[in-house]
């Protein structure tokens, strides 16, 4: 049965009316350091609801926090706008700058590189989602030992057409591939503990599979779903539309080799190769024993087929043994990032983040 809170209205920074989800499970929750990470595009309209909204949801968390936004090479005035509004609320607000669109996973890619929690958040910078239910996700997290809790808009604000049947055919066909329960993997509202999120990166369009992606480092035993508020947009335009869906079929494709061969795709390639070798060798020897009995093979079809699915056997043994190789430059070696900063990240006092120590500056909850 769905929470009637999940109905409520976005928090504003004077909207103190409006209560979170009750927390019912008075376990504490163990010490940790959260970071919130928001990629933006051209979201000059909501760069200060944004700051004001986290600030607001988290005043009184009782753990040291920071909001890491990403400006995704906006052309706006976003990451301007959001530099501007940052450096007065204080210097747990940091704003990563790109260099250009590098595209919503990218950003999210670079705010989990900047980030300096063990806990990260990530959401969305339209304010669909409610920064509110942060707290739930992170407590549930930690109290719980999982390395993942997903947010499920199961009241969602988005049109039906063009948003929730895509959605909901899109998380449908993600399941059945990936094996995984979620019901809204396009849901940005995610906890990860910092350690196992760190542990893959994020290129295409894989910021909506990031659960199938951990499920090739941790077990599924360790992820969770939560259902959250969700909003509809009310200012600017969703930068994203039907246009991304065969990136997506394509990145899923992609998704389900890694999680079934990602440490041996040569068996994967190696049985496709065998299984042709040796249907071809069965078939030019069916040809050599015809040829021994006197009959003229030259002109068969079978002939042609057989020399080429034996050809096509060889190739995909041979793409086996490389794929091999390639995956163990892939493990071994650091893997380059797939976007360029505009200089170091800042805080709000346009501190480059390498300058300033990781002890206790820039946090909210800790003295500077």
């Amino acid at each position: 049965m769905t929470d009637l809170s999940l109905n409520t209205p976005l928090a504003r920074p004077d909207d103190t009316a409006q209560p979170a989800p009750l927390d019912h499970d008075s376990r504490p929750v163990p010490a940790h350091r959260l970071s919130v990470v928001v990629p933006m595009y051209n979201e000059v309209g909501n760069a200060a609801r944004l700051i004001d909204a986290v600030q607001s949801a988290l005043a009184g968390y009782a753990q040291p926090w920071e909001l890491v936004v990403v400006d995704d090479g906006s052309r706006d005035g976003t990451g301007a706008a959001l530099q501007r509004h940052a450096a007065t609320v204080g210097p747990h607000i940091r704003v990563v700058r790109l260099a250009r669109n590098f595209r919503q996973t990218a950003a999210m890619q670079a705010g989990i590189d900047a980030a300096r929690g063990d806990v990260i958040v990530t959401m969305d910078g339209d304010l669909q989602n409610d920064p509110r239910d942060i707290p739930a996700l992170v407590a549930r997290l930690l109290r719980e030992d999982l390395d993942i809790v997903a947010g499920w808009r199961v009241d969602r604000q988005d049109g039906f057409w063009l948003r929730k049947l895509p959605s909901k055919l899109a998380n449908r066909l993600i399941r059945r591939i990936t094996q995984l329960p979620f019901h809204d993997l396009g849901c940005s509202l995610k906890a990860f503990r910092t350690s196992v999120l760190r542990e893959v990166r994020l290129y295409g369009e894989m910021h909506r599979y990031i659960p199938a992606w951990l499920s090739t480092v941790t077990s599924q035993d360790r992820m969770g779903e939560q259902p959250v508020r969700h909003h509809a947009r009310t200012v600017g335009t969703s930068k994203y539309g039907l246009s991304r869906t065969l990136r997506v079929v394509v990145d899923l494709l992609a998704v389900s080799f890694f999680q079934r061969y990602a440490a041996r795709p040569g068996h994967f390639f190696g049985v496709i190769g065998l299984i042709l070798s040796l249907g071809s060798l069965a078939v030019l020897g069916y040809l050599a024993v015809l040829k021994l009995m006197g009959q003229d093979v030259g002109a068969r079809p079978l002939l042609a087929l057989g020399f080429s699915g034996l050809l096509g056997g060889l190739q995909f043994l041979t793409t086996g043994v490389l794929a091999e190789l390639l995956i163990r430059i892939y493990y071994g070696a650091r893997h380059a990032s797939p976007y360029v900063l505009r200089g170091e990240p800042a805080d709000a006092n346009g501190t480059a983040g390498a300058a300033r120590s990781d002890d206790a500056a820039g946090w909210s909850g800790l003295p500077g």
